[in-house]
């Protein structure tokens, strides 16, 4: 894996358009909404923070990830349950997405694994991620990473933002 530059911005809208497709063949309102998130900004945002990685097969991206090791706001919150550690520091997990042309491959194993090793290695013990309710894919990929379902966030101002919130503690 390595961080993304600005040079590889088509290639991750590309993958992350792919994905798009394949979450509304899902039946998942995730990623479908009028204002094109996650738009082409907020992956210049993610490239300029230094927080977009790409995961690498030989010299083709297959897959992308933002990792923030220090937080984000939409998770301080949480309805419908808690956090098992509320008010310690935590990384967040987002816009995870793999390439169609590499779909089945257990390539966001990979992705996520590297994720939470850099936090870790950072010193960071608490994981979150959300997702939508009907995105059955990153549902059961973090399950088998441990994640355990808390509650639910709001990652908008509208109830079609209320996400589903895992969390993973490490010691």
């Amino acid at each position: 894996m390595r961080k993304a530059t600005l040079n590889d911005l088509d290639t991750v809208m590309e993958i992350v358009e792919n994905a798009r497709a394949l979450l509304k063949a899902d039946g998942s309102e995730q990623w479908q909404g009028e204002d094109g998130y996650p738009t082409r900004l907020t992956f210049q945002m993610d490239i300029e923070g230094g927080c977009c990685w790409l995961l690498m097969y030989g010299n083709e991206i297959v897959g992308t990830a933002t990792l923030m090791t220090q937080g984000d706001a939409h998770y301080m919150h949480i309805v419908n349950g808690k956090w098992n550690r509320p008010g310690h520091p935590f990384a967040t997990i987002h816009r995870v997405a793999i390439s169609g042309k590499y779909r089945g491959k257990h390539f966001a194993n990979y992705i996520m694994s590297h994720m939470i090793t850099l936090a870790y290695d950072a010193g960071v013990r608490n994981f979150r991620i959300a997702t939508h309710d009907k995105n059955d894919r990153v549902h059961n990929l973090v399950q088998n990473f441990g994640f355990v379902k808390r509650g639910q966030v709001y990652t908008g101002p509208t109830d079609r933002d209320l996400r589903n919130v895992y969390e993973l503690n490490l010691d």
